[in-house]
């Protein structure tokens, strides 16, 4: 027999997981709203438009260029029409959101694997910490794993324009800037 057999007690708890998660209120709000962006042309063609010109400063900035004060206006003019929004703000907090639940199961999941028993609450304290990613609400700058970068605690996300490496992550301490 295998962990993951079916019918075994992993697989079926995987499951009861999977139909909680997908029967929550919550959820199904977050799910709406992406659903809402992504059946709005408009909307996700100036969500595109903005991170692909952040991407473009970014990567820029990384390669040791200087960016030009025309540029920067640009973005930040791109990116404050961006929060003005509804519709794609409510988009990027769904996406953060559901990002950071998949963290946090991940997270308890890979803990358990690793202490060989469900983690306690201070074994969960004890792995966060860290810059950009250690549990802390990473910035997003680094591995770009839902396509935006954004702030939201840790080192990257203080406030309004504040980050790392000089970089403006433009969401401040966690929300996308439109509530």
């Amino acid at each position: 027999m295998t962990l993951l057999a079916d019918n075994s007690p992993i697989l079926l708890k995987t499951q009861e997981l999977c139909a909680a998660i997908a029967g929550d209120p919550t959820f199904l709000q977050f799910q709406t709203r992406i659903e809402k962006f992504l059946d709005d042309d408009a909307a996700r063609a100036q969500y595109k438009g903005t991170h692909e010109m952040g991407e473009h400063l970014h990567q820029k900035q990384h390669a040791g260029l200087e960016l030009g004060a025309e540029e920067i206006k640009a973005f930040e003019a791109a990116r404050d029409a961006l929060f003005e929004n509804a519709v794609a703000c409510e988009f990027m907090d769904a996406q953060r959101a559901l990002e950071t639940l998949r963290k946090q199961i991940t997270k308890h999941i890979g803990m358990t694997l690793e202490l060989g028993r469900v983690p306690t609450a201070d074994d969960l304290a004890e792995s966060t910490g860290g810059c950009c990613g250690g549990g802390g609400g990473g910035c997003g700058c680094h591995d770009g794993e839902d396509g935006h970068s954004h702030g939201g605690g840790g080192c990257c996300g203080g406030g309004e324009g504040e980050g790392d490496a000089g970089h403006d992550h433009g969401h401040g301490g966690g929300g996308c800037g439109c509530h």
